[in-house]
């Protein structure tokens, strides 16, 4: 071989090494470490979220008398203008308290914030502290962030079409795309930095994207979720309006009763990394996502209407993402609107990627978080990922509730998937999770999880003695109500 060939076959070596390289990096798998989250009826936290799971408890209520005039608004008739046939969902307690200091925000700007904003500000930080992770450590970090935000009501309700109220924060307080350029803002980090739209997907699309960004090299960390607030009745009025919304109050997912879903709020944040590094730096790993995927239903019977075909390409691209076979699931959290419509097409999707080769005495379980804390739309995807989490950290799969008869659309007895009406524990341990998210823009996400590492969960439960706890805060207040808070937390195990 002459020095020109050799020269050449080097050079074609190094080239198919780096390829290889850039294709391991693509599909390598991302750590969570941290998360944040707030749900219905003054839920807060992961322990507080797996209660409600664990216990199968619906903490859906009626609509609040502080939100609106519910009496004024209700009509049981849907085609009457203006109004609403619901009178439930799930609602956040004390939903306007803030503390604007804490994150150097005066009462002047505060007032014009968003709630979906402050929201944001408060679950992000508190994701960071589960990690471990001072917030004021990560300024000039790479870490970006990434959140899905859809409704808007606070602008309509702060500023109506009176424009004498607008003032120089009303628009940053109000725009979308702020509400993670806040974030990013306040915690001093200069990775990518993105606001998600794809309506109800949209968390869980966010948290592809900061999958992607981690593998891309563009991040070394990221914050990605979503928030949803109902601050005004117009947003309700239009899921009315296009029969979205359950007659009965309830998302009866799966069921032959399921008429629509229930609207929920809430906030969720999950700090991400890649996992190696998070084994080189001995984080806690909570879960790891094996792999993502999204896509868009194109042109189906119409533009809200569900594509299952486009679902099933969906999942066969998320496993391939994740490199596992379908076998390899052990549970999905679905979408699980309790829609007429969706719900068959979703199970006939899931049936046909991930129920072949089950059978009616070991089948794949599907459930939905929906059915306990409603549908919280731009957030929804990130609750079912925190869900997921806590299933496997936890073992068990918690029961979906209001399932009672099978929907009669599916057929149910060939589909190799079953509804867990109660608390399980698996035979097998529960290994994979796949996570669904699918927004009437047309967009889908799906997500593969795989539980931590077994050496990051000895290393977490090691060498716990006694430990001295130091709190701190910066106030009194604070520090009274953080000494509380670990009380509680304390007593109850």
């Amino acid at each position: 071989m002459t020095t020109t060939q050799q020269r050449i076959a080097q050079a074609l070596k190094l080239a198919r090494e780096r390829v290889e390289a850039l294709e391991r990096a693509q599909r390598q798998p991302l750590a969570i470490v941290g998360i944040g989250c707030r749900f219905p009826r003054d839920v807060a936290g992961p322990d507080a979220f797996w209660d409600v799971l664990s216990n199968g408890r619906d903490v859906t209520t009626e609509i609040p008398a502080d939100r609106w005039d519910v009496e004024h608004f209700f009509d049981p008739d849907p085609e009457v203008p203006g109004k609403m046939y619901v009178r439930r969902g799930g609602f956040l307690d004390a939903v306007d308290d803030f503390d604007p200091a804490f994150f150097g925000i005066s009462e002047r700007e505060a007032v014009s914030l968003d709630p979906q904003q402050r929201l944001l500000l408060e679950v992000g930080w508190e994701a960071l502290e589960h990690a471990g992770i001072a917030p004021s450590a990560v300024r000039g970090a790479s870490c970006g962030v990434f959140m899905g935000v859809s409704w808007h009501d606070y602008e309509r309700l702060a500023f109506g079409r009176d424009a004498r109220r607008v003032d120089a924060y009303a628009g940053l307080g109000n725009t979308p795309s702020i509400a993670a350029g806040r974030l990013a803002y306040v915690l001093g980090v200069e990775g990518p930095t993105m606001l998600v739209d794809t309506a109800c997907s949209a968390s869980l699309v966010a948290v592809h994207e900061a999958c992607q960004s981690l593998r891309m090299g563009e991040c070394d960390m990221a914050l990605a979720g979503g928030v949803a607030l109902m601050l005004s009745p117009l947003s309700t009025v239009f899921c009315c309006k296009i029969r979205a919304l359950s007659p009965t109050g309830r998302c009866h997912t799966f069921d032959a009763a399921a008429d629509g879903y229930l609207r929920g709020e809430g906030a969720g944040v999950i700090v991400l990394k890649r996992l190696d590094d998070a084994r080189a730096n001995g984080d806690r790993i909570l879960a790891v996502i094996r792999g993502t995927a999204i896509n868009h239903d194109g042109a189906s019977s119409g533009l809200t209407v569900p594509n299952g075909r486009a679902q099933e390409r969906l999942l066969e691209a998320a496993l391939k993402d994740a490199g596992v076979e379908a076998g390899a699931i052990g549970y999905v959290e679905a979408h699980g609107t309790g829609t007429p419509l969706g719900d068959p097409i979703e199970l006939a999707a899931l049936s046909k990627v991930y129920g072949r080769g089950r059978t009616a005495q070991r089948p794949l379980l599907v459930g939905s978080v929906k059915t306990n804390i409603g549908h919280l739309e731009a957030a929804a995807g990130i609750a079912g990922l925190i869900k997921s989490v806590l299933m496997l950290q936890h073992q068990r799969v918690p029961a979906s509730l209001n399932f009672t008869d099978p929907n009669p659309r599916f057929d149910w007895a060939n589909s190799g998937l079953a509804v867990p009406t109660r608390l399980t524990e698996n035979d097998a341990p529960l290994k994979m999770i796949g996570v669904s998210s699918f927004g009437f823009s047309g967009t889908n996400a799906h997500a593969i999880l795989e539980s931590a590492p077994e050496v990051a969960r000895e290393a977490a439960v090691a060498g716990r003695g006694v430990q001295v706890l130091t709190l701190s805060a910066r106030g009194e207040e604070a520090l009274r109500a953080l000494s509380t808070r670990y009380a509680s937390f304390v007593e109850q195990g």
